[in-house]
């Protein structure tokens, strides 16, 4: 695809034009697609404008005012009908090339490669989930377990009597498929639906078993490559086996292409990649709790990959659209039924009127999205005093040893030593700073550990002794706030999470300056 230099407008906006699509963003707010219709994008989709395709802008508006009004914290969302992409936009930091770590939204991915596995005779639904581990079994092997099938996995009735949650099994370093048989399976399977990632953990590890890759790896000549997905990482658990329902990081347009391919009954360019059966069978109601394989199933036709903390892939078959957003969502928020299913299918029409003001509403929206409030520089006069000193911790949860904080005229430099080593923020003091980190986030980020993040970080003088910074994990829904309260030696260090779902701020801890 040809690709233009980018250049900057005497508004200050960056143009990129990519396939005849001009991309604009503010520097340090939105980014959206903007002004004309173009064949296709970097992306491999077209664009159109909303009411060529039966959508009004103003209903558009409509929804993002109603997740503003809510405090739903949106980070990117795209909306695609009828072959073209017909708005989009990203909340500031956050932006389309970005990666953004999805949860149980894998999970819709994971059934791709068992639906294409099963279609190349594989192995088949009625399998027994135990016929293909006999090394991993328990000495006692009970007539539940040996009954459960590939298709009790999909449909989430294992037997089970409660879920497993991923922030379970991550810490684990041994055999997750031994952990799995060692779930007593109290009830018959598929008889009782119970909501849990280790069924979908187990689908994942008998891709690996019948293909010999991982389900990643998998997938990649069958699904990512077709559907023109780069860039993607899925992290890879013991025993070389994908997680199956979490640990996928994509681009919001990734999630949106997922969306593309159920509502083209599994076909692309031509091409079928999902059988048209697979993909009907996806979206039936297996079970009462409205659930299919492993896609929930919303009202009039749509269904949806739904991943905690807010990443969606919804369809709407009978519209011929779908919906992608990533969000920071608290769990229980209740986005599905008060937010997302009020405004939309209702949005779709056949036709909708034209009105240059809602369009120009839109688009001046999609353009200045952000996160956060911009950052008002401030300043303390103890903050000379502070730079440069160590504050040393006693024991505590975390196992943090030391912090410092070094300040220069624009950033503040914050150290941290725990048991894991030395970790290093760069928080900017006039504007926001990007850069990598390897600082632990694990207890207040539902136990994922990478051993580096992407932030953007920020901090503030609320007053004299009280300093903040912002910590946005850009690729992930955390977001960090840390609060540093400084009285004579002593440090007291506060830490929180947006969202999580277990606690979402830790102990306060206090350190004392180390003496020199």
């Amino acid at each position: 695809m040809q690709e233009t230099p980018p250049t900057i407008s005497r508004r200050g906006l960056l143009h990129l034009s990519l396939g005849g699509a001009t991309i604009a963003a503010l520097p340090g707010i939105g980014w959206a697609a903007v002004d004309r219709a173009a064949p296709a994008s970097a992306d491999g989709l077209p664009r159109s404008r909303p009411e060529a395709q039966g959508i009004s802008p103003a209903a558009i508006l409509a929804f993002l005012d109603d997740a503003q009004r809510n405090a739903f914290e949106l980070h990117g969302f795209m909306l695609w009908r009828n072959g073209h992409v017909v708005a989009e936009g990203w909340w500031d930091p956050y932006k389309p090339e970005r990666r953004h770590m999805t949860h149980s939204l894998t999970k819709s991915v994971t059934v791709c490669a068992v639906g294409m596995a099963i279609a190349e005779g594989r192995f088949g639904l009625d399998d027994k989930v135990a016929s293909f581990f006999p090394g991993h079994l328990p000495a006692d092997v009970s007539a539940n377990l040996a009954a459960m099938t590939v298709r009790d996995l999909l449909t989430m009735r294992t037997g089970h009597e409660s879920m497993v949650s991923g922030s379970v099994w991550r810490p684990i370093r041994t055999s997750w498929i031994a952990e799995f048989f060692k779930i007593p399976v109290v009830h018959v399977p598929g008889s009782r639906f119970v909501y849990t990632s280790a069924a979908t953990y187990m689908l994942s590890a008998i891709v690996t078993k019948t293909t010999g890759q991982s389900t990643a790896d998998y997938l990649k000549p069958r699904f990512f490559e077709p559907l023109g997905i780069t860039g993607y990482e899925w992290d890879v658990g013991p025993e070389g086996i994908s997680p199956g329902a979490n640990g996928l990081s994509w681009k919001t347009v990734d999630a949106l292409k997922l969306g593309i391919l159920h509502a083209q009954n599994g076909a692309w360019n031509g091409k079928q990649i999902l059988t048209k059966e697979w993909v009907a069978s996806v979206h039936e109601p297996h079970t009462k709790d409205r659930y299919g394989y492993q896609w929930w199933l919303g009202p009039n036709g749509a269904y949806h990959a739904d991943g905690l903390f807010g990443q969606y892939s919804v369809v709407f078959p009978d519209q011929n659209a779908v919906l992608a957003l990533n969000s920071a969502l608290p769990p229980r928020a209740g986005f599905n039924a008060g937010m997302l299913y009020k405004h939309f299918p209702a949005a779709f029409t056949k036709t909708a009127s034209s009105s240059e003001t809602d369009y120009a509403a839109l688009r001046n929206r999609t353009r200045r999205l952000q996160l956060l409030p911009p950052l008002k520089p401030t300043g303390s006069p103890v903050a000379a005093s502070i730079s440069g000193q160590r504050y040393d911790f006693g024991e505590n949860p975390e196992k943090v040893k030391s912090v410092r904080l070094d300040f220069t005229r624009d950033a503040c430099t914050f150290t941290m030593e725990d048991e894991r080593g030395t970790h290093k923020v760069q928080a900017g003091l006039q504007k926001p700073i990007e850069s990598d980190t390897t600082i632990t986030g694990n207890t207040l980020h539902h136990e994922y550990q990478p051993e580096v993040m992407r932030v953007v970080a920020r901090g503030e003088w609320l007053d004299e002794r009280t300093f903040v910074m912002t910590w946005v994990f850009v690729e992930s829904a955390f977001r960090d706030t840390v609060v540093c309260r400084f009285s004579g030696p002593y440090l007291r260090f506060e830490r929180s999470v947006n969202v999580n779902s277990a606690a979402t701020e830790l102990p306060t801890i206090t350190g004392t300056r180390a003496k020199t």
